[in-house]
């Protein structure tokens, strides 16, 4: 989880996001379990089992909203050019028109 979490401050989250982050947690899950899809059990009986297995833990994708949560609180408190990216979302001036020069 440690390594899927990795920058997650940073994603925007839209629905099929979190469509895709909730589909990569139900397929964890299953592969702890040892549940395969042919097995033909639905994702709140895997999440059941989860419970009992190992007590009630926090949805993925509630972790990575909170993450964001903090990590904006975190950035609206200091001074810099993250801020600036983030309530305003541009920054002052332009680039050249074309391509890059080497």
């Amino acid at each position: 989880m440690s390594i899927f979490l990795y920058a997650c401050e940073s994603w925007t989250l839209t629905t099929n996001t979190e469509r895709m982050i909730q589909a990569m947690e139900m397929r964890c899950l299953r592969k702890l379990l040892g549940i395969t899809y042919r097995d033909h059990i639905s994702n709140e009986e895997v999440r059941n089992r989860t419970r009992q297995a190992i007590g009630s833990h926090e949805e993925l994708l509630t972790t990575v909203k909170g993450r964001k949560l903090k990590w904006y609180g975190h950035i609206t408190r200091a001074s810099g050019l993250a801020k600036t990216i983030l309530l305003q979302g541009t920054v002052q001036g332009g680039r050249r028109r074309g391509r890059q020069k080497k």
